[in-house]
């Protein structure tokens, strides 16, 4: 009787898991693409208030330092990766180009650090906006890394996000945080990891790149988080493993947005982190954005989202024009470290 109402059950999961799997197939790539976008944003700013909460303290108990939480989100993060590199032998750590590897490493290190530190002083809604500032950065660095033309209807985009920026930021003013100038270090560290992307051929796999992270990660910020290293209660080590499985299970949402749809449908989608921000940042933390925070985040919103547009455009024109359409792999879309 009892091994019946197992099948039953069992039966019962089944066909919900059948049903749930074919609603999936029926929907378009680029819708597909946009839920995984959705999911990613979602994980990515509930992985930007647990690094806050970690950092910040909560409940009377004492926040972490930065470099034991980035020494934490390292050593979890590489340990989910582990077994990928296992599986893919020796070979997957021999690259031709390891100063470019050492160097983006290094820089995703970097701006895993200040993102951190960031995270934890300023208002939520605040630090998300100003991770917006990424393509802004990138096509900056386009020019100077990697020579590349942009035209002047790209460079007005940028110069008008970065108003966006002095009008969010105020320096000078008296409500002016320096952590916001930490926040866009992190942003810039970020965007020079994806241009040294562009400058590693096909080849180079996920897995060499995401090692190669972790391991320099871990490197920098070893000794530091011993020198500061504070015993974390039960709740803080749970904390600390939810932001390395957050942060690899969000980088694996990105990758597969950007491999169901296009890329000028799905980008869009990653805005709503502002919005997840703010309603986080005030349910959990008691923050409400401030008038000049939400112009200037609309300002860099704007001017990021012109970019992205213009960016797909220029894109699908070279592909209409006969050029042939970039690899679709795992390292294209925007990367976070």
């Amino acid at each position: 009787m009892t091994e019946g109402k197992g099948h039953g059950r069992g039966g019962l999961y089944g066909a919900a898991a059948a049903r749930i799997s074919g609603a999936w197939l029926r929907l378009s790539p680029n819708h597909r693409g946009a839920l995984w976008m959705i999911a990613a944003s979602l994980g990515f700013t509930v992985n930007s208030a647990v690094v806050k909460t970690l950092v910040a303290g909560h409940a009377g108990s004492g926040g972490l330092d930065v470099f034991q939480v980035a020494f934490a989100r390292a050593l979890f993060s590489f340990a989910l990766v582990l077994p990928f590199l296992l599986r893919a032998g020796p070979g997957a750590l021999r690259t031709r180009h390891p100063g470019i590897h050492g160097l983006r490493a290094f820089s995703g290190a970097a701006a895993m650090i200040c993102g951190f530190y960031a995270v934890g002083q300023l208002p939520l809604a605040e630090f998300m906006a100003l991770s917006f500032t990424q393509p802004l950065f990138v096509t900056l660095l386009a020019v100077l890394v990697l020579g590349e033309a942009v035209r002047w209807r790209r460079w007005l985009a940028t110069a008008v996000g970065f108003i966006g920026v002095l009008i969010m930021m105020r320096p000078g003013a008296a409500a002016f945080d320096p952590a916001a100038l930490v926040a866009l270090t992190s942003v810039f560290g970020i965007a020079l990891a994806v241009i040294l992307v562009k400058r590693l051929p096909a080849g180079e796999s996920h897995t060499t790149m995401l090692t190669y992270f972790c391991l320099m990660s871990l490197g920098v910020t070893a000794l530091p988080a011993f020198l500061t290293w504070r015993p974390p209660s039960l709740e803080q080590w749970g904390l600390l493993v939810a932001v390395g499985a957050l942060g690899v299970a969000s980088q694996a949402m990105i990758i597969r947005a950007y491999r169901a749809g296009e890329a000028s449908f799905v980008a869009p989608f990653d805005y709503l982190k502002l919005l997840l921000a703010g309603l986080i940042g005030f349910y959990f933390f008691s923050e409400l954005p401030g008038l000049w925070t939400l112009v200037g985040a609309a300002v860099i919103v704007g001017a990021a989202f012109y970019t992205a547009r213009r960016e797909a455009a220029q894109t699908q024109a070279r592909w209409a024009a006969g050029g042939a359409p970039p690899p679709r792999q795992p390292e294209d879309g925007p990367r976070r470290p």
